[in-house]
């Protein structure tokens, strides 16, 4: 089967590519190779909008960072996408590093950073965040720093992208790549063997894998696993800004943010690791998490704790993003070493490298593009006359099925059916919040099972927590028959 492009990878920039392709008339494939969409980088990260302070400028990250920041409050209008402008501090501990807080201040003004941008005293930083730690002296304010949930973004982008024509195929892990004698690629994948006029190279961790199988400029990527902890929204309030420490060469450091949805993340770590599916956590990385986030944030609530969980980050050779066509490869187009601040710049990595794509296409605009997604409804989010009016409509509305998150059978069933829609439990979990409270699916996941069940017409025995051998479920304790006594 023919394609104009393929896309291999379901991340927040394989995604958000696909909905930038869909504005013109192409018949376009996304190739993911696992159970869903936005299962790898993109679902574990900080979940931060960067102002573009940290980038090293006339770099590809410092470009497209501060493009990306610029694109949000479309995204969120278009997209339905919950976002806060909260704000970033870069918080120093001591006085002699005041050069490091001006030195990121003249990246940002030379990077082009919008909105306000300064260094700020204790008296201000104390009185912006009266939680900072004691030995907290000055800050970087970032005005246009922000917070985005993740894996919600990727999954916009998808259902608009598919709702204007863009293919996706799960469970389709491309394992061969060659180029043709008329000019074409062939792309060979779980889902089958295509042929396209171009390919985008948006696999994450595996991207450099698939660029040097098709040319001789190579790329290598060594993946950086970050560890988290998550609060409950009990300590929502405790800091308004997203709290940073100065950075290192390994990254932007341990840091304290609110998410948009009332938890707390504290992390990440930043440890170098060969394993490209290698997400534990260790009690090592947990503990350098509370010991360094400590200075941010003294005496956190050990009790406060819901989870953990880690992430990888695609840390190329080059220090920066690795974009488009290597001369060797035409219509190849690259994505590679797509680290932080990679969520922020990929609506502006999209934008550009769909121009780009079309233009040696000469593909034409597609005139019935709609930039219009609607979000799930949130039953947690209405008052009580919009919960009465969703129920008078739906009746499922009215059957909460997760209680830590007030989530109910109407939005799960919603999830399932949505265009590129949840196949397992993680699916649902991040497209509603069921199973992301303070029990942690204790409660929720045998109606999710069930309802996964009838949806997709399977066994709950089949359903699975993520794909693959993820199975929920061994046997049925009793079946018709077999409990007579």
């Amino acid at each position: 089967m023919m394609y104009d492009v393929i896309i291999i990878g379901g991340g927040v920039v394989g995604c958000g590519v696909a909905r930038e392709l869909s504005r013109y008339k192409a018949k376009v494939m996304l190739l993911e190779k696992t159970n869903d969409i936005c299962n790898g980088q993109s679902k574990a990260n900080t979940a931060i909008i960067h102002g573009g302070y940290d980038a090293k400028p006339n770099t590809l990250k410092a470009k497209f960072n501060v493009l990306g920041n610029a694109m949000f409050d479309k995204l969120h209008e278009e997209l339905d996408v919950p976002i806060q402008w909260n704000t970033s501090l870069v918080v120093s501990f001591n006085k002699d590093d005041h050069p490091a807080l001006e030195k990121l201040l003249q990246q940002g003004i030379q990077n082009g950073c919008r909105g306000e941008l300064r260094i700020i005293d204790e008296k201000e930083l104390r009185e912006r965040e009266p939680n900072v730690g004691s030995t907290a002296c000055e800050a970087l304010l970032v005005g246009s720093g922000g917070i985005v949930c993740p894996y919600e973004l990727t999954i916009a982008f998808a259902e608009n992208a598919a709702m204007n024509g863009v293919e996706f195929r799960r469970n389709a892990e491309v394992t061969d790549l060659k180029r043709l004698e008329n000019g074409n690629w062939q792309v060979v994948s779980a889902a089958g063997t295509f042929e396209t006029r171009a390919v985008v190279n948006a696999a994450g961790a595996y991207s450099d894998v698939f660029n040097n199988m098709v040319s001789e400029r190579k790329v290598h990527i060594r993946p950086r696993r970050g560890e988290y902890y998550i609060l409950d929204k009990k300590y929502r309030d405790v800091f308004h800004a997203a709290m940073f420490q100065l950075p290192t060469k390994m990254g932007k450091g341990i840091l304290i943010a609110p998410t948009v949805d009332g938890t707390v993340l504290v992390g990440p770590t930043a440890e170098d690791i060969d394993d490209k599916e290698d997400k534990r956590t260790t009690a090592e990385g947990l503990a350098k998490s509370l010991r360094e986030a400590g200075r941010t944030w003294e005496h956190i609530p050990m009790r406060g704790f819901i989870t953990t969980f880690s992430g990888l980050r695609s840390t190329g050779d080059t220090g920066d993003f690795v974009l488009g066509e290597p001369d060797d490869a035409p219509h190849f187009f690259n994505c590679c070493a797509v680290e932080s601040p990679g969520l922020t710049s990929s609506p502006a990595i999209a934008d550009w490298l769909s121009k780009d794509i079309a233009a040696k296409l000469e593909l034409a605009p597609n005139p019935d593009f709609n930039p219009i997604r609607k979000g799930i409804p949130k039953f947690r989010e209405m008052n009580d006359e919009e919960r009465a009016a969703a129920i008078a409509a739906n009746p499922d509305f009215g059957k909460v099925v997760c209680r830590c998150e007030t989530v109910t059978e109407a939005e799960i069933r919603e999830a399932i059916r949505r265009p590129v829609g949840a196949l397992d439990v993680d699916g649902i979990k991040r497209r509603t919040r069921a199973g992301m409270g303070r029990c942690q699916a204790g409660f929720c996941t045998p109606r999710t099972v069930e309802i996964l069940s009838e949806e997709l017409g399977i066994s709950p025995l089949e359903v699975t927590k993520f794909g693959g051998t993820s199975k929920l479920l061994k046997e049925f304790l009793f079946e018709e028959g077999k409990n007579d006594a």
